[in-house]
C-alpha cells in the first residue's frame, strides 16, 4: 500500500514522502497512530501544493535575510565603553550590547543570533558574525571607542 509520511518516521522516511509499506503495516500501525495517510490522488496533489507553498516561503525569507545582511554589512556600529591604559576594557563587549545598539539603529536582531568570537576586550575595529538564517550569515563591523572618564 503507498501511503504519505505526515510525520517523520525511523528507517521510513521523512515529511510528505511518499512510500510503499505492506497493508497491515498502514492500517494497524501507521495510519491510527496520524504518522500517515493513504496515497490518493487528492492527497499527492495536496502534498505537492504544500510542499510548493512550503519552498516559496522558505525562499522568501532568505531573500529578506539576504538583505538585511547587505544592509549590517554597510553598517559601522560604534560601541563606547570603559576602557584603561593601552586600550585595555573593563571587561567586554556582550552580544546584548550589540542587539541594543543595532535597535537603536533600527535593526531587531536578537542577542542569540550574534556571535563574539574571539572575545572583544581592546579598543579598535572588530568584526561580529550574526546568523540571521540557516545559510545566511552578515558580517558586522564594529567600532570599539573608549568611553569619557568623568
Amino acid at each position: 500500500m503507498k501511503v504519505i509520511l505526515k510525520k517523520e518516521v525511523e528507517k521510513l522516511g521523512d515529511i510528505g514522502d511518499v512510500v510503499t509499506v505492506k497493508d497491515g503495516y498502514a492500517r494497524n500501525y501507521l495510519i491510527p497512530r496520524g504518522l500517515a495517510v493513504r496515497a490518493t490522488e487528492g492527497m499527492l496533489k495536496a502534498i505537492e501544493e504544500e510542499k510548493k507553498q512550503k519552498a516559496f516561503k522558505i525562499e522568501r525569507e532568505r531573500k529578506a535575510a539576504r538583505e538585511l545582511a547587505e544592509s549590517l554589512e554597510r553598517l559601522l556600529l560604534n560601541v563606547k565603553a570603559k576602557a584603561g591604559e593601552e586600550g585595555r576594557l573593563y571587561g567586554a563587549i556582550t552580544t546584548q550590547m550589540i542587539a541594543d545598539k543595532l535597535k537603536d539603529k533600527g535593526f531587531e536582531i536578537d542577542r542569540k543570533q550574534i556571535t563574539i568570537d574571539p572575545p572583544i576586550k581592546q579598543v579598535g575595529k572588530h568584526e561580529v558574525s550574526i546568523k540571521l538564517y540557516s545559510d545566511v550569515v552578515a558580517k558586522l563591523k564594529l567600532e570599539v571607542e573608549a568611553e569619557a572618564a568623568g
